[in-house]
């Protein structure tokens, strides 16, 4: 036989690979979320057992966020080793003259100071204290700064993509029909004399509906709730229309927990409603949910006037004057939470009607509502 023993991790040099793999993995999650005193404190341990040093701390560009080891006698000094370090801007050692210590059992006589750097600008150091500021420890110190500052990068760039998708879900919402909103308000009026009953139904539907598309929590929901806004939105189009507009709805149990992003949903309908419907005749929306393996499968469909095909590439490409229910904006916010295969697919042609359809994965990293 010369497999080897199940539960093997080979020679002590892999075993210590492993370990510091494991130990870095164990940072990692705090410092995705950025520099804060929360980040620092969760990770400032294992950064610690990285080096195997007396002790370690992390600092922003003015004080002390978190610091692990002995000797925290020293951690009033931190601040005044920062302003060197970043006026240095690379790795640098603090001696004696710097830590100034009259405990004749303290095990610090030095600290290697790195910059921890986000987008080319220094934005806090990696401190290490120790009895001897080896080369080899210094080196160590610098690579272990530069990884925590790769992470930050990252956290940074979820940052920023999270921005940006607020932003997007803004400008969707500033592209709330306001006609619909008139209409909708109009349509309630109608019946207070002849259905009161009905009226108040409506407008709570309306307020409802008003209520999910502008609140400020979550950058995602949950199928089943977005769908409810949509039936809602329906519901509303349905009292302007009356029988002129049809509703088909398909929708599988297991997918309705699956998590989408915000108002990803509504401007399908929404585009669906104003060209499925012609001046003259009748129309019929039909929604359809299913479940498909790893994915949930959504589709939008009307029997309406169609599209010339162009058009649409031009309104997903980011044409404001062609996309005026923000269907490009639904496209790039599920190309960026899901990857470029889980764009927007639309089939449509003159006179043929128009079917969008939306895949998203069931389950995705950082995606929950």
């Amino acid at each position: 036989m010369f497999g080897r023993r199940r539960g093997h991790l080979g020679s002590e040099a892999d075993r210590a690979t492993f370990r510091t793999l494991h130990t870095a993995s164990l940072a990692s999650p705090a410092l995705r979320e950025g520099l804060t005193v929360t980040s620092a404190e969760r990770s400032v341990r294992h950064l610690r057992a990285l080096l195997g040093t007396p002790a370690v701390a992390i600092t922003d560009t003015a004080e002390l966020l978190a610091w692990d080891g002995i000797g925290d006698h020293h951690t009033h000094q931190c601040p005044d080793i920062i302003a060197t370090a970043v006026e240095h801007g690379g790795t640098r050692v603090a001696g004696h003259r710097e830590l100034p210590c009259n405990r004749t059992d303290c095990q610090i006589r030095f600290a290697v100071i790195s910059p921890l750097m986000v987008e080319d600008r220094i934005v806090g150091t990696f401190q290490v204290f120790t009895g001897d500021a080896t080369a080899g420890l210094v080196r160590a110190a610098d690579e272990v700064a530069t990884w925590v500052s790769g992470q930050l990068e990252l956290a940074e760039l979820d940052a920023s993509r999270n921005r940006l998708m607020e932003a997007e879900v803004r400008a969707l919402r500033a592209q709330i029909s306001p006609h619909f909103i008139y209409n909708s308000l109009g349509a309630i009026a109608s019946f207070v004399r002849t259905d009161p009953d009905r009226a108040r139904e409506l407008l709570l539907e309306f307020a409802d509906f008003t209520r999910y598309s502008f609140r400020r929590h979550g950058e995602f929901t949950t199928l089943a709730e977005e769908l409810r806004s949509v039936e809602r939105y329906l519901l509303l189009e349905q009292a302007r229309f009356g029988d002129r507009l049809g509703v088909t709805l398909r929708i599988a149990p297991e997918v309705l927990p699956v998590a989408v992003p915000f108002l990803c949903i509504q401007p399908l309908v929404e585009n669906a409603v104003r060209h499925g419907l012609s001046e003259k005749g009748d129309g019929h929306i039909t929604i359809i949910a299913r479940d498909h393996d790893a994915e949930c499968v959504i589709e939008v469909e009307d029997n309406g006037a169609g599209e010339d095909p162009e058009r649409v590439r031009r309104a997903l490409a980011g044409d404001a004057e062609l996309d005026s229910v923000g269907l490009g904006n639904v496209d790039v916010r599920l190309r960026n939470t899901f990857g470029d295969d889980y764009g927007l697919v639309v089939e449509t042609a003159p006179g043929a009607g128009t079917r969008v359809i939306v895949r998203v994965p069931k389950f995705a990293p950082g995606v929950h509502p």
